[in-house]
C-alpha cells in the first residue's frame, strides 16, 4: 500500500502522522511525506521596494520551515513497531492542494492523509481549504484528520 502524509508543521499535520503512525499497515506499504513550499510571486512590485535578496531570504526561511515539519513527521512515524514500513520525504514547490493532488497521482498512492486546519465556515470562504480541495479532486481515498481543538472551532 503506498501512503501519502501531506504535512505543513501545524498541530494538525502532526496529528495526522501520529494517526499514521499508530495503526497497522499492510506489510511493505511504503509511506511518502511531503509538504509544499509557494514562493510568492513579486505582482507588480518595483525593484527597489524591497531588498535585493528579499525573495532568496524568504524561499531560505520557507524551505527551512518545510524541512522542520518533514523532520517532526518522520520522526513521528520511527515511533511505530512495523519495521517493514519504507518511508521517504520530499518538499515540492507549488499550490499545496495542487501540489498533494498531483503527487499522489503520479507517485500513485493508494491513500492520502492529511490534518484538517479546522477553518470556520467564514475563513474557508475566504481562505479556501487545502483538505477540502483534496478530498474533491484526488483520485484515491483521502482520510482528513481532524483534532478535537479543530472540532471545536467550526462549532
Amino acid at each position: 500500500m503506498k501512503i501519502l502524509l501531506a504535512v505543513d508543521g501545524s498541530a494538525h499535520s502532526d496529528a495526522a502522522a501520529e494517526e499514521l503512525a499508530k495503526r497497522p499497515w499492510p506489510p511493505q506499504s511504503e509511506i511518502k511525506v511531503i509538504t509544499a513550499v509557494e514562493i510568492p510571486a513579486p505582482v507588480g512590485m518595483e525593484p527597489w521596494a524591497v531588498s535585493p535578496d528579499y525573495f532568496e531570504n524568504l524561499e531560505t526561511t520557507l524551505r527551512q520551515a518545510a524541512q522542520a515539519a518533514l523532520d517532526s513527521a518522520l520522526l513521528k512515524l520511527k515511533s511505530t513497531t512495523d519495521s517493514t514500513l519504507r518511508t521517504s520525504s520530499e518538499i515540492i514547490q507549488g499550490s499545496p492542494a495542487q501540489v498533494i493532488v498531483d503527487e499522489a497521482e503520479s507517485w500513485g498512492a493508494d491513500l492520502i492523509i492529511m490534518g484538517s486546519r479546522g477553518l470556520g465556515i467564514w475563513n474557508r470562504l475566504l481562505l479556501g481549504s487545502v483538505s477540502n480541495a483534496v478530498v474533491h479532486h484526488a483520485k484515491c481515498s483521502v482520510e482528513v484528520v481532524r483534532t478535537p481543538q479543530a472540532k471545536q472551532l467550526t462549532k
